[in-house]
């Protein structure tokens, strides 16, 4: 059989043969890697130049070449806006939580599935916390709304240890808004999360646990000074990844489950665009936010990314 990459690789030379000759040769990957590059330029890049109504006054009475400039005024009316303070407050909260309980779980859960002799009962526990992140949040969010509707499950165990006297409707309580949607987003993702960290841990020298067991180290010893220092690149990864994404909060777990009641609690920076972009038709202005909000996230990446080259000498770039 060839080699993908032609070259010799007893030497290490590199076969110096024309372009042409080595893309027949790897006919088969430069397909389907095309593929992929024209996808992301139809569906990525191309709807970029919408991204200058952000700058315009537009409405689909005009095209966008037919809009007039505007410069900045829709980013200046947005630092404006009333519900500028509540939106961050929302979405920098909601984000921040989840980043602070639900990044570091898969993890730990990915450390002690790890240690699980049984692969029987090693292959139940995956499967049960793999199971949710199959299910749409429109599914879940119906099964979330029964469970804490007030005669449902939850006030039914609750009343039941008579730890509360009268049913709570909690989606109705802006006050439960955010532990119910960083408590359903972890119970969703905790499993699928770990997947990533299972693969790398599956990557460590079985010679280091050896190592540590005859230096006589348990196993949460093992985990803290043998797994953990293995997989620290991969952590580094996702949670510069994780620290761009601090502005998104899941806007379809959003929109699933907020409602008018909980209004002050569920209005995020995504259902803001959504609200004021699609619902009441501002276009320009609700391109703008999502413009700003993508300026910061990239703004954030640097900044992690750096940062993590600095104290892990990991990065993405």
């Amino acid at each position: 059989m060839k080699p993908l990459i032609p070259g010799n690789f007893e030497t290490g030379k590199v076969n110096r043969s024309p372009l042409w000759k080595r893309f027949i040769a790897q006919r088969h990957l430069q397909t389907m890697a095309l593929l992929g590059i024209a996808w992301m330029i139809i569906f990525n890049y191309i709807p970029m130049y919408g991204i200058i109504i952000a700058f315009k006054d537009y409405n689909i009475v005009k095209t966008i070449a037919e809009a007039p400039w505007v410069g900045l005024t829709h980013f200046k009316e947005f630092m404006d806006d009333d519900n500028l303070s509540n939106v961050i407050k929302n979405t920098l909260g909601i984000s921040l939580f989840k980043l602070i309980i639900g990044f570091p779980l898969p993890i730990i859960f990915a450390l002690f599935l790890n240690e699980v002799r049984s692969m029987k009962f090693k292959k139940t526990i995956q499967t049960i916390s793999y199971l949710p992140h199959f299910l749409s949040w429109v599914v879940l969010g119906g099964i979330l709304a029964t469970w804490l509707a007030d005669v449902g499950i939850i006030n039914n165990i609750l009343l039941a240890l008579h730890l509360i006297d009268q049913p709570i409707t909690y989606l109705a309580e802006p006050g439960y808004f955010w532990t119910i949607i960083i408590s359903s987003d972890i119970w969703k993702e905790l499993g699928w999360s770990a997947i990533i960290y299972l693969a790398a841990i599956s990557g460590v020298s079985p010679e280091m646990y050896e190592a540590a067991t005859i230096d006589g180290a348990g196993r949460f010893q093992k985990m803290w000074y043998v797994t953990l220092p293995a997989i620290k690149s991969t952590i580094s990864i996702l949670f510069i990844l994780a620290v761009s994404g601090v502005l998104n909060s899941n806007f379809d777990q959003i929109l699933v489950l907020r409602n008018s009641l909980n209004d002050s609690a569920s209005n995020v920076i995504d259902y803001y665009v959504y609200y004021t972009g699609i619902l009441s038709g501002r276009f320009s202005y609700s391109t703008a936010v999502g413009l700003l909000k993508s300026v910061i996230a990239l703004i954030l990446l640097l900044i992690a990314n750096q940062v993590s080259k600095k104290i892990n000498d990991t990065s993405l770039f």
